[in-house]
């Protein structure tokens, strides 16, 4: 089994901050929008990590998505993003 066989490319569809801690949220999901993974971040970490337009997750690490409004668009943004996006391209 190869390391595609073992996870699926998640494309990011949300990025957010909030709180006094200045912390950011970065949502990625899949292109059909039914699952997702959320990493958190503090702003001074960020700063040092590449944000990438996809990356690669482990099956067992996604969640599913709960409502079918927020389904319609991480699937739009996730299609939108890969279309015009390579996969390790920063954003």
């Amino acid at each position: 089994m190869t390391d595609a066989d073992e996870t699926v490319r998640c494309w990011l569809v949300e990025r957010s901050s909030y709180g006094d801690e200045r912390m950011v949220t970065l949502v990625y999901a899949t292109p059909e929008g039914d699952r997702h993974v959320t990493k958190q971040f503090s702003t001074n970490l960020l700063m040092k990590k590449r944000v990438t337009a996809a990356i690669d997750v482990e099956p067992d690490r996604l969640e599913p998505v709960g409502d079918e409004d927020t389904l319609e668009r991480y699937a739009t943004e996730a299609q939108r993003m890969a279309a015009t996006s390579d996969p390790d391209e920063e954003v």
